[in-house]
């Protein structure tokens, strides 16, 4: 069963488009990492860096590096944290706001799409699935010696 549960999902993986490194799944010209760093600002509208890691499970570089890329790209603009001078801040611009709204409308259709080439009577039990191996990933790990690797949101496979 694990050989068939690793094939299915390295084929899911494939075919839903998870593993193009400049391209989000949804056809957005942009990193899947930064499509979500998009959509947590979007939903929260202001977040510490830290906290966008956390919840990216991103390394604190590698999100400071994803975040001077949407800085560049005129999508994301970095504060001060006011309580905390070391603490950064961030938040989307305007035309952060207007990117991750399209972004957020091109999943929709992508999602939308794929749930209606599943059976009608099948889309309650894909969801279902989706979210037991969502909560299954967001477990504490026995190869990291039990440390949990989120919030136990289950919000990483979003």
């Amino acid at each position: 069963m694990s050989e068939e549960a690793q094939d299915a999902l390295m084929r899911f993986v494939r075919n839903f488009g998870l593993h193009q490194p400049d391209r989000t799944p949804c056809g957005q010209p942009l990193p899947v990492s930064e499509a979500y760093a998009m959509a947590e600002l979007a939903r929260d509208g202001r977040l510490r860096q830290v906290e966008l890691a956390r919840r990216l499970r991103l390394e604190k570089s590698s999100v400071s590096r994803l975040v001077t890329n949407l800085v560049g790209r005129g999508w994301v603009r970095r504060h001060a944290a006011g309580d905390d001078g070391r603490g950064v801040l961030l938040e989307l611009t305007d035309a952060g706001v207007t990117a991750a709204a399209r972004q957020a409308e091109a999943r929709r259709d992508r999602l939308a799409a794929l749930l209606a080439r599943v059976p009608h009577d099948q889309r309650a039990a894909v969801v279902a699935a989706l979210e037991i191996l969502a909560e299954a990933a967001d477990a504490p790990s026995e190869e990291a010696g039990g440390a949990r690797r989120g919030d136990g949101s289950g919000r990483g496979l979003r």
